[in-house]
């Protein structure tokens, strides 16, 4: 299908806030992933002022079918009723006192009831925060000080101290960020091991045996490990006397309402949420064994907002509400629709890339032999044009449907054929109007 330039959608404004905000803001934006660099930089939107269900309105008018779902921390969708109707009749009643309010207890009980592996809680605001507050809790109940960790933590100093140590995260994290503001005096404390390699984590409990507090990783991201590999990583913390940490932060609620750790059959020490617990409203969540766990009532761990009832009352009613609507199964179907459809496509125009990885989070992988940054740069910059945000994957929400399928599929057509067409002309890089892209993540863990 032809369209006209005219017929494209223009961020204008979304751009002009953008400039604003790099002089007001030391790096424009709160979070790195929302920098329209890391989309298509003139053509993707940078700000949004209103969401419901799987699109956002822009601060131009336009509405976009996002596939990015906040990051990931919408599983329902935006602006969902149910949720935000509980959290109004919350704002009501109060959302901070000088005292506890029992909502907490209600939270911790119903994650207790639903994490294989949680029999205490302690809660955050963010992924970050609550990552930091259980490497805290497992330095302290093992009075240990070194991680070893696989895949993306945050921003705190325990991870980023890292990148001392001849750019240990850039398979992790960013290649090539610089540790500035992190002392130097936490080089070593940790260290960075390649997934799905049993042996090579072996070899690095061998060497710091007496010094590891614990073992930190995603336990998957896009992609299942080997088979055996997340026990193995479990028989390798028992034998060393470590503690295991979940970082569920990014799968979250969405391979079942229970997390990962059904679906894997493995149980770590501790598991950190954040994100889709609760919908797009702030909370985190740091649960674990009470061996685990107990001893963190004698460390300073404390904040005055991680008791805010807004949170937990979003939180508890964004769990009801993924058992009650199967959310997990909605959002399953999505993805094994959207692959089975993509890579339909991808044969039909005879493109070098296929649709793949775990059904809520499928992403797109444009094959060695081309050149990768171009290929996804016209493909986010396109489809950007046509009114779908979007990076490689698609973080999926309960809100996509078969509408947002189908559309979403039409303006690929479109795109698919571009592409196709640049290759055969050999024309690629001409096509390319926004930045190419050079500010990704590059994660150990797919």
């Amino acid at each position: 299908m032809d369209r006209d330039n005219s017929d494209f959608t223009s961020v204008a404004k979304s751009m002009e806030l953008y400039h604003q905000a790099t002089r007001l803001i030391p790096g424009a934006t709160q979070l790195i992933s929302r920098r329209p660099t890391r989309y298509a930089y003139g053509f993707s939107p940078a700000y949004a002022v209103a969401g419901k269900g799987s699109r956002f309105t822009d601060v131009d008018g336009n509405v976009f079918i996002d596939w990015v779902s906040g990051i990931g921390a919408t599983i329902l969708g935006y602006c969902d009723p149910i949720v935000d109707d509980a959290v109004k009749r919350q704002i009501d009643s109060g959302t901070m006192y000088s005292v506890s309010h029992p909502i907490e207890l209600e939270l911790a009980e119903l994650l207790i009831n639903r994490i294989p592996c949680a029999e205490m809680v302690r809660f955050a605001k963010g992924g970050g925060d609550a990552c930091a507050v259980a490497i805290r809790i497992a330095r302290g109940t093992t009075g240990k000080d070194t991680i070893l960790f696989s895949g993306y933590h945050g921003w705190h100093d325990w991870y980023l101290a890292a990148n001392h140590d001849a750019g240990g995260l850039d398979s992790h994290l960013f290649p090539g960020i610089d540790p500035i503001g992190v002392p130097k005096a936490l080089t070593k404390t940790a260290i960075p091991f390649a997934y799905d390699d049993l042996d090579s984590l072996s070899v690095l409990l061998d060497a710091h045996q007496h010094e590891v507090a614990a073992i930190m990783m995603e336990p998957l991201r896009s992609e299942f490990p080997s088979n055996g590999y997340l026990q193995g990583v479990r028989n390798l913390a028992d034998k060393y006397g470590v503690l295991l940490i979940f970082d569920e932060v990014s799968t979250g609620f969405r391979p079942t309402s229970a997390g990962i750790q059904p679906l894997v059959n493995v149980q770590p020490d501790i598991a950190v949420f954040a994100k889709s617990i609760s919908n797009g409203y702030p909370m985190g969540a740091v649960v674990g064994t009470r061996e685990a766990m107990e001893p963190a009532a004698q460390m300073f761990i404390s904040s005055t907002y991680w008791s805010d009832t807004i949170g937990i009352r979003a939180a508890i009613t964004t769990l009801e509400e993924i058992e009650k609507r199967e959310t997990t199964k909605t959002i399953h179907k999505i993805g094994q629709q959207l692959k089975v459809a993509v890579n339909t496509l991808l044969q039909d125009y005879s493109l070098p890339a296929t649709c793949s990885g775990v059904d809520w989070h499928p992403y797109l992988h444009f094959d060695a032999g081309h050149d990768t940054r171009l290929l996804n740069s016209l493909f986010i910059q396109e489809m950007a044009k046509r009114s779908v945000h979007m990076g490689t994957s698609f973080y999926i929400n309960e809100a996509h449907g078969e509408t947002e399928l189908e559309e979403t599929l039409s303006a690929m057509r479109d795109v698919f054929l571009i592409i196709r067409n640049a290759l055969d002309a050999e024309i690629l890089p001409d096509l390319i109007e926004t930045i190419p892209q050079v500010d990704l993540f590059r994660r150990l863990v797919k």
